[in-house]
């Protein structure tokens, strides 16, 4: 089918207009197609390709899909664990609903009701950055949301410097956020609230439409996907950078990609947020504040649902998490059964980690060949005695539990990526893309697509990160 066929729906208009604001798109100027992806494509549906002059007009607001009336969504949240009563999309609007369920929105493409004398434009790094995230948290088996294209422009806007605006086309399943409800829990518009919840039912938790305890089996489920969504984040060394509950998903997935960053070397306080100065989001507190933020859902909830029940719940989380997270780290260590101590291993193994500086990614793929030969693996260390102790100790853990070297390999090559998006590989193509040179955006996004493949033409970018360019901060714009 081609994108011109494509129909949407807009079932969020349903909702009462305080939900809402119908939003006109503002066109950049001379746009042009930088690039897609085949895999969103595929999930809606529809044939694209390098020349599609329609889907550049569809996201410069030039051409419209049947059925689509543009708008944006109302919500409120806790920024820094502070409240907002009131933000939503500032630079996002809604085209509408496929019906294969994917709600499509562009971020960049103009001002809204919501910006907050801000200029709703997106400038090329950052959109660059959120377009192959998108993609690459999908190809690493993390809930996401997902990027069709990326549009850039002659336009010109004002950040720090002037730079060229861009805009994403950004597709979920829900765009609906913790601070959707907290929006309206603060105004005590429970009725609101109510109808909130049923439509979040019918599009995340169809489910569980007409059970008795829909609300409250919403919200138990909603902290199980939550847990698992935070396990994996942490397994694969992912430091979202903004975990406000605005930026939460009430369907469990990776949304709203700003100051994120993978791991170069292992570091449990990494804070890729230059603004973070608490390191209230660093990457071991993301675990935290996640069960913090349900916390604040929970609060939101509590017109609908008994808070006692959901407190139950919500206690589960920690418990949910750890079980999620030993278990993702058993896959990426080839390990098969289960043991009493494999915490405290795991503890070990990042504690010498975090000591030598080691770098996260390239540790793990390097184990998952490894055959009792330390050489390859001391390396990564200058003080190398402490991780050969802790490779002995494996060896022992792989003995007794009669390890099968093929097939441990297999189970770890499939759970550690050889290639994850550091932060200065999507630099590499930002530095392209601003001389006019958008290759290595769709190099990177090879590289998203299929992390744990080899793509030998491309090695330089699977080894330890340079130095020079290791654990970068950045901003909110970036």
């Amino acid at each position: 089918m081609k994108l011109n066929e494509l129909n949407v729906s807009v079932p969020y208009l349903s909702l009462e207009a305080e939900f809402h604001d119908k939003t006109d798109i503002t066109p950049l100027k001379r746009p042009f197609l930088i690039s897609h992806s085949p895999d969103a494509a595929e999930l809606l549906g529809v044939d694209v390709d390098d020349q599609d002059e329609f889907l550049v007009k569809i996201m410069n607001g030039e051409a419209h899909l049947e059925g689509s009336e543009p708008f944006s969504m109302c919500y409120a949240g806790h920024q820094f664990g502070y409240f907002v009563p009131r933000l939503g999309d500032g630079r996002a609007i809604n085209l509408g609903k496929s019906d294969s369920g994917w709600n499509l929105q562009l971020k960049g493409s103009g001002p809204t009701l919501y910006s907050r004398q801000g200029d709703g434009r997106a400038v090329l790094r950052s959109s660059i950055r959120e377009y192959l995230m998108s993609e690459a948290m999908c190809g690493l088996h993390i809930a996401t949301s997902r990027a069709l294209a990326l549009i850039g422009s002659e336009h010109d806007v004002a950040r720090e410097r002037w730079e060229k605006g861009a805009v994403v086309l950004r597709m979920s399943t829900s765009w609906v956020r913790f601070g959707t409800f907290e929006y309206f829990y603060a105004k005590e518009q429970f009725d609101k609230l109510e109808a909130l919840a049923d439509y979040v039912i019918d599009e995340s938790y169809a489910h569980l439409k007409g059970k008795p305890d829909a609300y409250f089996l919403m919200f138990e489920e909603l902290v199980d996907r939550t847990a698992l969504l935070l396990a994996k984040w942490q397994g694969v060394g992912f430091n979202h950078g903004v975990m406000n509950t605005d930026n939460m998903s009430i369907a469990g997935l990776t949304i709203d990609y700003g100051p994120f960053a993978f791991f170069d070397d292992y570091d449990f306080d990494y804070i890729c947020n230059h603004t973070d100065t608490n390191g209230r989001y660093a990457y071991g507190q993301q675990p935290n504040v996640a069960q913090w933020n349900l916390s604040m859902l929970m609060r939101a909830l509590s017109p609908l649902i008994n808070i006692e029940r959901m407190q139950e719940a919500l206690e589960k989380y920690s418990e949910l998490y750890m079980n999620y997270y030993i278990g993702f780290i058993r896959k990426k260590l080839g390990l098969l059964t289960e043991d009493e101590d494999d915490l405290s291993t795991l503890r070990w193994l990042f504690g010498i980690m975090q000591q030598e500086g080691i770098d996260y990614n390239s540790f793990f793929r390097k184990l998952s060949r490894y055959e009792c030969h330390k050489t390859a693996l001391l390396e990564f260390c200058e003080l190398q005695e402490p991780l050969s102790e802790w490779l002995d100790h494996y060896d022992k853990r792989l003995a007794n539990e009669g390890s099968v070297s093929k097939d441990r390999h297999k189970q770890m090559l499939a759970t550690n990526p050889k290639y994850v998006l550091k932060n200065y590989m999507l630099q590499y193509a930002i530095d392209k893309a601003n001389r006019g040179d958008y290759s290595a955006v769709d190099e990177m996004l090879t590289l998203a697509r299929a992390p744990f493949d080899e793509h030998p033409e491309m090695e330089s970018f699977a080894g330890v990160s340079p130095k020079s360019v290791k654990n970068l901060k950045l901003s909110c714009s970036s």
